[in-house]
């Protein structure tokens, strides 16, 4: 990886750092690649648990990088399905997603945060759907994630006037879950980080895509995706790890199975 820096940990965190902060880790093609090469390879993965997404140098990502050139001689339909193709790839990751946000996440990099599963600012991270400012409209899923979590008429406000927002709006309007002091954000994250990872991880993964595909789903098909999902957990190791650490008054130990 030249882009990118991919860590793991032996309880099954991986952190997945945007590292190119001369440019406020904005995306060049090769950047582009290793995303999708290392979602893909996350959400194949037996012993990744939880994934964190974030940027080097004091910045999440400044969007895609407008001036690089990447000698790829793609239509530009090609391209964007390209770029479509990693938006999916992060949204179908069946484990947990942390967004740890310090300074920009603005354009494609705000959309990427959103593309995760729970995101967390520091005090100083800025926000924007930055795209009417270059003349360009949002992508990487950005017209489908933002009026869910903020409502039609704030995203419209949002993505026609491209405002630069603080942290704090980005809390209160729904973006992000949480903004701590950015000298705590590592910490903070960790900390969730570490609760997700000794989850039991067949639950988180079902809970996770029922959650999403209950945006679209009626209340009936919701229950019957719940009974499904239910019928699974109970027959699984996990869950009577759970009950025999219940009755012996321990935290459970949960192996994904």
């Amino acid at each position: 990886m030249k882009s990118i820096i991919v860590e793991r940990s032996e309880n099954g965190v991986v952190t997945v750092t945007l590292n190119r902060p001369e440019k406020k880790n904005a995306i060049d093609m090769p950047m582009w690649e290793e995303l999708l090469s290392t979602f893909n390879a996350v959400a194949r993965s037996e012993t990744d648990r939880v994934m964190v997404l974030t940027g080097a140098g004091g910045a999440f990502c400044g969007g895609a990088d407008l001036g690089a050139r990447d000698g790829a001689d793609w239509h530009q339909l090609d391209r964007m399905q390209f770029y479509n193709s990693i938006g999916v790839a992060l949204h179908e990751i069946p484990k947990p997603v942390v967004a740890k946000v310090g300074g920009v996440a603005v354009g494609a990099g705000l959309n990427l945060a959103l593309g995760c599963d729970l995101i967390v600012a520091g005090e100083s991270a800025r926000f924007s759907e930055i795209f009417a400012r270059r003349g360009l409209s949002l992508d990487l899923g950005g017209s489908w994630i933002l009026p869910r979590l903020v409502g039609l008429h704030k995203a419209k406000e949002l993505a026609l006037l491209a405002d630069i927002i603080s942290a704090d709006e980005a809390e209160r309007i729904g973006i992000v879950n949480r903004v701590v002091p950015d000298d705590k954000l590592d910490a903070f994250v960790d900390d969730w980080v570490q609760r997700l990872a000794a989850g039991p991880p067949l639950a988180l993964q079902m809970t996770k895509r029922m959650l999403t595909a209950g945006l679209q789903s009626s209340f009936s098909e919701a229950l019957h995706a719940e009974a499904m999902a239910q019928t699974v957990n109970a027959s699984s190791k996990d869950a009577q790890e759970a009950m025999q650490a219940f009755f012996e008054k321990r935290e459970p130990a949960f192996r994904g199975r």
